[in-house]
């Protein structure tokens, strides 16, 4: 079982790529399963009243179309702040999501890629307040599946990786608490697009996951472009294993269903 469950298509504000051509391509290149996440920022995007459904529709057309040759879930993945909880809370009821990702691109409205956020701050604070705003929204906010790329602040960190060490204690506190609601985390494959030596989540970051008894992984390529589909997802899973993870996971309708790696 090979799956992708971290796709972006035209759906999504910074992609240009047709639903239906990442279909072909995932088949094309022995995909089993993937699941479309679209991008929702509510604050600092504005989303046409039809987006959800046209999303939908698009999705059941191409669900229909393929159904024979791949399994196609519906997902999402909101980066949700503290101040736009409630705006996910109704979009999530609102409709039938087999999976949603949770995760943190912007605080306060102010985006990480532009720097907004980090500027006027040390390394060490944009850091932790990056970290301790997933874990405020996590608090409150309980209609996800796993946390997408949960140290992504380092992909717009201009002053290099910050030390693992340093944040160890907050996300010691984020794993607790995705592990006792039952959520997982993802292992995103984009590193390299970024000039990462290590995926996100980091390797550190699962390990301290699976020492806290931590056992749904999803992988995702973050697709953007045709080149990014299924990107790494077979190497990353003898990755996985190598740390002594034995299972990953595909879900249906917020359910999650184990896979031997």
């Amino acid at each position: 079982m090979h799956a992708d469950y971290h796709i972006h298509s035209s759906f999504s504000d910074d992609s240009t790529y047709p639903m239906e051509d990442i279909i072909k391509k995932a088949i094309t290149i022995g995909l089993d399963e993937i699941c479309f996440t679209e991008h929702v920022d509510h604050g600092v995007k504005s989303y046409d009243s039809d987006f959800y459904k046209d999303y939908h529709d698009e999705f059941l057309r191409c669900k229909g179309k393929y159904q024979n040759q791949i399994k196609i879930k519906f997902g999402i993945e909101y980066g949700i702040q503290t101040h736009t909880i409630e705006q996910y809370q109704q979009d999530f009821y609102r409709n039938d999501f087999d999976f949603v990702i949770l995760s943190c691109h912007q605080i306060n409205d102010m985006e990480f890629w532009t720097q907004d956020f980090q500027k006027g701050k040390t390394q060490k604070e944009y850091n932790l307040a990056y970290y301790e705003e997933i874990y405020q929204v996590m608090n409150k906010y309980k209609n996800y599946s796993v946390l997408g790329h949960l140290d992504a602040i380092k992909r717009d960190d201009l002053e290099g990786v910050y030390p693992y060490k340093e944040t160890k204690d907050i996300l010691e506190k984020i794993l607790k608490l995705a592990i006792k609601d039952g959520k997982g985390i993802e292992i995103n494959t984009s590193n390299e697009r970024y000039g990462l030596s290590d995926f996100t989540s980091c390797k550190d970051i699962l390990l301290l996951y699976k020492q806290l008894g931590g056992e749904i992984i999803t992988f995702g390529s973050d697709t953007h472009k045709e080149e990014h589909v299924g990107y790494h997802i077979k190497e990353m899973r003898k990755e996985l294993k190598r740390l002594g993870f034995t299972k990953f996971c595909t879900y249906e309708r917020m359910e999650p269903h184990f896979h031997e790696l």
